[in-house]
């Protein structure tokens, strides 16, 4: 085993005070996971930001070579499966599918503190965690499985164009209704794994979203149901939500069932709480059918969903090619139904990385 690396200190402690049933404001987005009946399974999104987050979306074979983007001891690794994701500043994956069904979704966490060091030459930027995922995994299971056997380094830098470190936490899903939740507080891997597990929203870290949901479950959501943008009320609305629709219906009612939950927990366009960026309008969302392998888009500026169906793409090293829908300026372009085939061939982005100036090896 080799010598742990020194780094200077990735993030300030930011690790939050939280009461049960009350978050800090720094929060944004939703992401819920619908447990049918017949295995209809569907994972949902809301992307919540202040500022223009520049969004295309992406096709990516398998046969990529990548690395972690942080330096000599970056992780090395050749992408196993092919994928479609949504880029954030087209540097980074903050949501996305592969082909075998494991959905990736990246959200802000205000608690996360990364590792100071980089062990077993196992180095990741945060900008390329989710990607990782998606190559390298076809189940949550083996995903996790591996994550415990030898944890990642994973380290942030800026959000593009801000003073501010990118602080987020992962979850995954998949075609089993399998979820994981995976966060670093004080600098350690935490891993919360279970099907149960449908609900992440922001602050506080998942221990306490977990002791709140079962504070609501308590209350009972037809008495009464908390209405703010605040990250623990949409936790609630969106438990309650998630088990209370109807589990035995058709494919295309439970998609719908879907939707309507994510867009009851997003923020309205135009809303921005001016103390905390975070609390601000849903850009976007994204829904995942498991089943039929279609990844539905939404934007807040278009008047169409549109979907992408992966079992049409070709994910092949050998044939397959990196391909982009692009989405324009505010996710404004518009695109309706089946949107496979308007995908152009394209170079891959670049995922943005942290230099040896900022490592301090």
């Amino acid at each position: 085993m080799m010598k742990p690396v020194n780094l200077k200190s990735i993030l300030p402690s930011t690790i939050l005070s939280a009461l049960i049933g009350l978050a800090p404001l720094s929060q944004a987005c939703t992401r819920i996971v619908y447990l049918g009946e017949d295995q209809q399974i569907i994972t949902a999104r809301s992307m919540d930001w202040k500022d223009e987050i520049a969004t295309n979306l992406w096709i990516f074979p398998r046969g990529m070579a990548r690395d972690g983007v942080v330096g000599p001891h970056s992780l090395s690794w050749t992408s196993k499966y092919g994928s479609v994701i949504a880029s954030g500043y087209d540097v980074s994956t903050t949501d996305g599918v592969n082909e075998k069904g494991l959905v990736a979704n990246l959200l802000w966490l205000a608690e996360s503190q990364y590792p100071n060091e980089i062990t077993n030459n196992n180095g990741l930027s945060v900008s390329i965690w989710a990607q990782y995922m998606l190559d390298n995994f076809a189940t949550v299971a083996e995903a996790v499985e591996s994550l415990e056997h030898t944890p990642l380094s994973v380290l942030t830098d800026n959000v593009p164009g801000q003073t501010r470190l990118a602080t987020l936490h992962l979850s995954l899903s998949d075609a089993s209704g399998d979820s994981a939740i995976i966060e670093y507080i004080d600098g350690q891997q935490v891993i919360h794994h279970s099907k149960q597990y449908q609900v992440m929203t922001n602050s506080p870290t998942y221990d306490k979203q977990l002791a709140m949901e079962e504070y609501w479950q308590n209350v009972g959501g037809l008495a009464f149901l908390p209405g703010t943008n605040r990250a623990a009320d949409r936790f609630a609305r969106a438990s309650f939500y998630v088990n209370n629709v109807p589990k035995k219906t058709d494919i295309n009612t439970a998609v719908a069932s879907v939707f309507s939950i994510i867009r009851n927990v997003s923020v309205p366009y135009g809303l921005t709480t001016e103390d905390s960026p975070e609390i601000s309008s849903t850009r976007w969302r994204t829904v995942y059918d498991h089943k039929r392998q279609l990844y539905f888009f939404e934007s807040a500026l278009t008047p169409n969903v549109f979907w992408t169906d992966l079992s049409k793409i070709d994910f092949s090293a050998e044939t397959g090619q990196v391909k982009v829908l692009a989405l324009g300026k505010e996710q404004r372009n518009i695109f309706s139904g089946n949107a496979t085939d308007q995908y152009k061939v394209s170079e891959p982005f670049v995922f943005q990385g942290l230099s040896a100036q900022q490592l301090h090896y």
